[in-house]
């Protein structure tokens, strides 16, 4: 009943601000409520004061005691959603496929729930001694990627 009652609010702060998405939402038995969000641009601090603010002021401490934990995506989470990797187009990413293949590469595109990676190999030549830079490129559907992270450059 409490999670329901958290769903339906976290629904209506989404309508609010509707760059933010449900990342995982977690009540257990002694009414801890964990909630993790993502947005299109990030999240702030506000954005999930925002969230925290619309669950506490809407339900009645006096008809179910509840702790509450509001908090953004981690920074080496893996992707969860579609929605994350739009807004990572660009970005680096270490995918491991169902295979195990393990590829790093830029996220060029989103669509038709498939990834495209590129990235530069070096290869023997064709013919002759030594390497030669390649460019390479993979188009995987979201259900043969196992986990995707963002790699953090500095």
């Amino acid at each position: 009943m409490l999670q329901e009652k958290v769903e339906k609010l976290l629904q209506e702060a989404f309508e609010e601000n509707n760059s933010l998405f449900l990342i995982e939402l977690n009540v257990n038995e002694a009414n801890h409520i964990t909630v993790i969000i993502d947005g299109d641009e990030g999240v702030s601090v506000n954005d999930c004061i925002a969230v925290s603010r619309k669950i506490e002021h809407n339900l009645d401490r006096e008809e179910e005691d509840f702790s509450l934990d509001v908090s953004s995506v981690g920074v080496s989470s893996p992707l969860e959603m579609p929605r994350q990797y739009k807004k990572n187009i660009g970005r680096t990413l270490a995918v491991t496929t169902v295979d195990g293949e393990k590829i790093e590469g830029k996220l060029t595109s989103f669509e038709d729930e498939k990834i495209t990676l590129k990235w530069k190999a070096r290869e023997p030549k064709p013919v002759g001694k030594g390497k030669v830079t390649v460019n390479k490129e993979a188009v995987l559907p979201l259900e043969d990627v196992k986990e995707a992270k963002v790699i953090i450059t500095f």
